[in-house]
């Protein structure tokens, strides 16, 4: 039986273990090693200024022996802002989604989905979700349209440094 899942703010001490999951996601979608120091270190600049970055946690709970509950982290996301001109607000990008294979195919990203869908329509000044996925990761892009989202028609450019 599957439990429920919560969603909350990443904490200092997450750091660890979504800067694990950033890294395996960097492999299996596009066959990329990262240092490990600098993505913690990147991980924790994020969730120490908010201007960077917020980390989402989704958490699935467990009763255990009498009435305690196991929490386990079961996924993440990482939304960063930007800015439009043309909309006069801004844009929430999702990145750096990861569910652990463990819990894939049971609602984890759909679940941190519709919680920061229901955040940004409720903010002032946004207008919308955006993300970007990788050309042949069919899977992921079947999941992004089934929750409404569309191909918004732009390829990413970039000269990294």
């Amino acid at each position: 039986m599957s439990h429920p899942l919560r969603i909350r703010d990443a904490h200092p001490a997450d750091a660890p273990l979504l800067a694990e999951w950033a890294s395996a996601m960097a492999w299996e979608t596009e066959h990329k090693r990262l240092d490990a120091a600098i993505v913690l270190a990147g991980v924790q600049a994020g969730i120490g200024d908010p201007a960077k970055a917020r980390y989402l946690v989704a958490m699935r709970d467990a009763p255990l022996a009498g009435r305690e509950v196991l929490s386990v982290p079961v996924g993440t996301l990482m939304l960063t802002r930007e800015w439009s001109d043309w909309r006069n607000g801004e844009w929430w990008w999702i990145q750096s989604v990861y569910v652990p294979p463990a819990h894939r195919r049971q609602g984890v990203f759909a679940a941190l989905y519709r919680h920061v869908e229901q955040q940004a329509r409720d903010a002032d000044g946004v207008v919308g979700l955006r993300l970007y996925v990788e050309r042949e990761n069919d899977n992921a892009q079947r999941t992004y349209r089934a929750l409404g989202m569309d191909d918004a028609g732009y390829h990413i450019f970039e000269a990294e440094f």
